[in-house]
């Protein structure tokens, strides 16, 4: 299902997507920490990235797998990519917390430890903002590597 576009492969098509939109919500989402002001005006935009890019992952690593039966295996790049939506996961749904305490927050009869609820919220999304960004690092240079490794080698011949 998830194997060719017109006769080219779906699985790069979609890993740029993802490669885009979750490095995206890992900045936005430290802007909205760093900015609490911009929380409510860009977090959605923010949420919305997060939930793309999540919902684009198994698509990368179901075309991915089409992938691999026509090239072969590409090593540890399969497994990464396999571990990437536990990361994104996280980043999404807390991310998504901090957006709505804020809006909860601002409204009337807001609970009185919201405060230290969104600050605790707040802490764990640049943690898992900052691990999704490493993973992805990790898939895609994993994949590079997969792909290229032995382009050097045929290019003079």
């Amino acid at each position: 299902m998830f194997d060719l576009i017109d006769g080219i492969p779906l699985h790069p098509l979609v890993v740029h997507a993802v490669v885009v939109l979750l490095p995206l919500a890992t900045l936005g989402t430290i802007a909205i920490v760093a900015r609490p002001a911009w929380r409510l005006r860009f977090g959605p935009l923010v949420v919305a990235a997060a939930a793309l890019s999540t919902a684009l992952i198994p698509v990368a690593t179901s075309s991915g797998e089409a992938l691999e039966r026509r090239v072969g295996d590409p090593g540890r790049h399969a497994e990464l990519g396999d571990q990437l939506i536990w990361f994104a996961v996280p980043l999404l749904l807390l991310s998504a917390a901090l957006v709505w305490l804020e809006w909860r927050r601002g409204r009337p009869g807001a609970p009185v430890g919201s405060r230290t609820l969104l600050n605790v919220v707040a802490a764990l999304v640049v943690v898992a903002a900052l691990a999704s960004a490493v993973q992805v690092y990790r898939v895609g240079d994993s994949g590079a590597r997969a792909a290229w490794s032995d382009a050097g080698t045929t290019a003079g011949k």
